[in-house]
This record gives structure tokens, C-alpha cells and sequence, in this order.
């Protein structure tokens, strides 16, 4: 019995990755996270651009293209973000951050006017890998107090008055629905 347990022990061990069970397969759709079949938006156009301020000493300028900005039923917020060296080149990304987890991640890169998805898990805002930008987005424009923005108005808003809490009591009289106008 003792040489039996120890063969099946070491055939388990030599075995490939083990394969899905049916209630997996049948349940892979439902249990998919609902951001990984986000529709890419418009590549940006310079006049949708709204700058925000990250630090005095960075030599990049940090943009927001108005018309990206979403907020999705799960309460991520979702938004182009341009980043522009003094040469003026740009690094454009497509980026979602969830609030209530202090989250960001990718789902694309701008290349040559175009996108290129990017499969890029979540990621802590609070960890050292993770661009100050990112903090300032959370902070002080999507994610005040750890709560997403509640419509693409309210983060235009913020994004030109320089931060959420001077706009949350602002957005009460802005439609919700819609996009950038």
C-alpha cells in the first residue's frame, strides 16, 4: 500500500498544469473581471487636453484627455493620460484606477496615433513602482477620499479647478450622463 501512495504522489508531482474543472469552464465568462473588455476611446486630440499639476520639479507636463474620462458601474475611474517631456514628445496611456482598492493598470499604449493593448494587471497606488502622477490622480482628482468620481463631468471639473474637494459640491448642479463638452 506504502509503494502504491508513493507512485500516485509521484505522478501527480510529473503531471502538467492541471486542467479546469467543468464548473470552471462553464463559469469562466461570469467570474472574467468586467475591465478586461473596455472599449479603447478616440486617440487624444490636443484641444481635449486639460494639464494638471504633479510636482514643481517634474520637467514632464501631465495631460487628461476630457473626452476618455469614464466611470464604470464597478467604480473605475478611466482616462487617457499624456505625458509630455520638454522635447515634446508624448507617452500616451489608457489607464483605469479603482478607488475603493487604491488601484491603477494599463489597458493600452499609445503608439504611432494608435493603441496597442496592453495587458497590464492592477497595481497598488501606494507602492513604490507606481509614478507619483498616479498619487496626484487618486488624491486629488478621481478618487477624493478613497470614492470614485461620479460622472466624466465631475472629473473634467476637478481637473480644471485644481482638485475634487473644491469641486464635490459644485457637481451638484452638473447633468449626469454624457461625456466631455
Amino acid at each position: 500500500m506504502r509503494k502504491w501512495l508513493i507512485a500516485v504522489f509521484a505522478l501527480a508531482a510529473c503531471s502538467g498544469p492541471t486542467e479546469k474543472s467543468d464548473w470552471e469552464l462553464q463559469n469562466e465568462a461570469r467570474l472574467a473581471p468586467p475591465e478586461e473588455t473596455v472599449a479603447l476611446p478616440p486617440y487624444p486630440a490636443e484641444q481635449r487636453l486639460i494639464e494638471f499639476s504633479v510636482a514643481a520639479t517634474s520637467e514632464f507636463r501631465f495631460f487628461i484627455d476630457a473626452a476618455s474620462i469614464s466611470v464604470g458601474k464597478e467604480g473605475v475611474v478611466r482616462y487617457t493620460l499624456v505625458a509630455r517631456n520638454p522635447a515634446a514628445a508624448d507617452n500616451v496611456s489608457f489607464e483605469g484606477m479603482r478607488c475603493t482598492a487604491a488601484e491603477v493598470r494599463t489597458y493600452a499604449v499609445g503608439r504611432d496615433g494608435g493603441w496597442m493593448r496592453r495587458a497590464g494587471g492592477w497595481r497598488s497606488i501606494e507602492g513604490t513602482s507606481v509614478q507619483r502622477w498616479y498619487n496626484t490622480l487618486y488624491r486629488e482628482y478621481f478618487c477624493p477620499q478613497a470614492q470614485a468620481i461620479t460622472s466624466p463631468q465631475e472629473g473634467i471639473l476637478s481637473l480644471r479647478r485644481g482638485g475634487a474637494s473644491i469641486t464635490r459640491s459644485l457637481t451638484e448642479d452638473i447633468p449626469r450622463g454624457g461625456g466631455a463638452r
